[in-house]
């Protein structure tokens, strides 16, 4: 039973590790997903903001009301830009930490692995000691049985 020791404490710290890591994920992806979001809201609030401008310009507007109307669009169009190249960089982040993920998953699993195969060459072993105990007790009965005959 000790030689599976080590065996036993890799699994737990494998597991841990894929726990921290399932943790790390969620978080990150509940971070990306926020940031969608906001990304979501500005491109609504830029198209919605267009269409009332639109709207509105259409009962006439002067040279003031459309360079106050185009500097909040570019506004909102850097704003949307910023968010995009965050959420890209959430999503590359993303990617990084599910490899992380895939790695202490694949890691667990091998050492589950080893662990099964160690406990199936240890139970044959048993098994074999077991029969070869057996077949020695059977031995000696028939030994016993032919000298009282």
């Amino acid at each position: 039973m000790s030689k599976h020791l080590p065996i036993k404490t890799l699994i737990n710290l494998a597991d841990e590790e894929l726990e921290a890591a399932t943790k790390k994920l969620g978080k990150l992806q509940q971070e990306r997903n926020e940031v969608e979001a906001q990304l979501d809201s500005l491109i609504a609030y830029r198209d919605e903001y267009h269409a009332r401008f639109t709207a509105s310009a259409q009962q006439g507007t002067n040279a003031q009301t459309l360079r106050n109307f185009q500097a909040f669009i570019d506004t909102l169009d850097s704003a949307i830009d910023q968010q995009r190249e965050l959420f890209l960089t959430f999503e590359q982040r993303l990617e990084a930490v599910k490899n992380e993920w895939r790695l202490k998953k694949q890691k667990l699993g091998s050492y589950e692995v080893l662990a099964a195969r160690g406990e199936a060459v240890l139970a044959k072993k048993t098994a074999r000691g077991e029969q070869r105990d057996s077949d020695e007790h059977s031995a000696k009965i028939l030994r016993m049985r032919a000298e009282k005959a």
